[in-house]
C-alpha cells in the first residue's frame, strides 16, 4: 500500500539532524489489542540516509515485505532493542502501565543513548532526554515505523512458536486476537496460559453465537 504525505516520512528526523540532534529513537509497541501473547515493544535509532523504500507503518505491509524490512532495519540500525511483557504482568499492572513501563525499557536497552525520542501518540514520561508524542507517527516517523516493524515481526515470530505449542487457537494466523476462531477455539477449550485474563470475556468466552451478534451489532 502506497500512503500518500504531506511530508516525507522522515520529516521529524530530517528537523532534528538540522538542530544538531543526530541519535533520534523512535518507539513503538505490537500486541496492545491481542487477547494471548505477549505486548512487544521496540525502539530503533536509524542512520542518516538511510533507504526508507518500504519503511512504513506495519500494518500496511505484507508479512514478507515486515520480514525484509525488519532485516535491513536491524543491519543497518545505529542501535536497536525489543522487550516483551507476558500476559501475567499485564493482567497484574494492566495493560497502559505496562505499556509505558515497556516502551522505556525497550530505551534503555538501546545501545547508543538517544538524544531525542519520537513516541507514536503520545509523549513518554519520566525520561531524561526530550520526547515528543507524533499523531499517527507509524505513518509520518520514520524512526517510528522501524520501531513499529520490529516489534511487529519479533512478536508475530514469538506467536509462530505459540501456535506449535497450541495449535488449535490458529495464533500462526491471527496472532492471538480476537477472530471468530479464535473466540470459538475460547469457547471450546478456554484459555491457555499465555491468554491475558483480564481481558473482556477470556474467563468466560463468548459462544459464536454470542460473537457473531456482538460483531453485527458493533457493525
Amino acid at each position: 500500500m502506497v500512503v500518500r504525505r504531506l511530508k516525507e516520512i522522515d520529516h521529524y528526523e530530517r528537523q532534528l539532524r538540522d538542530r544538531g540532534i543526530d541519535a533520534v529513537a523512535g518507539v513503538d509497541e505490537a500486541g496492545r489489542g491481542a487477547l494471548a501473547g505477549p505486548l512487544v515493544a521496540a525502539a530503533v535509532i536509524l542512520p542518516d540516509g538511510f533507504d526508507l523504500d518500504g519503511v512504513e507503518d506495519s500494518k500496511l505491509l505484507t508479512p514478507k515485505q515486515r520480514s525484509e524490512a525488519f532485516g535491513r532495519i536491524t543491519e543497518a540500525a545505529v542501535a536497536w532493542s525489543a522487550c516483551k511483557a507476558m500476559p501475567a504482568r499485564i493482567d497484574r499492572a494492566g495493560l497502559h502501565r505496562t505499556n509505558m513501563s515497556l516502551l522505556r525499557r525497550a530505551l534503555r536497552r538501546l545501545e547508543v543513548s538517544p538524544e531525542f525520542v519520537l513516541c507514536d501518540g503520545f509523549p513518554l514520561k519520566r525520561l531524561p532526554i526530550p520526547s515528543v508524542g507524533v499523531r499517527k507517527g507509524d505513518v509520518v516517523s520514520a524512526s517510528i515505523a522501524a520501531a513499529s516493524i520490529v516489534a511487529k515481526v519479533t512478536r508475530d515470530r514469538i506467536m509462530d512458536r505459540y501456535h506449535r505449542r497450541f495449535p488449535d487457537y490458529g495464533f500462526r494466523t491471527n496472532k492471538g486476537y480476537g477472530t471468530e476462531a479464535h473466540w470459538e477455539a475460547l469457547w471450546r477449550l478456554g484459555p491457555t496460559p499465555i491468554h491475558r485474563r483480564s481481558f473482556n470475556h477470556v474467563l468466560h468466552p463468548l459462544s459464536p453465537e454470542e460473537y457473531r451478534r456482538l460483531k453485527e451489532a458493533s457493525s
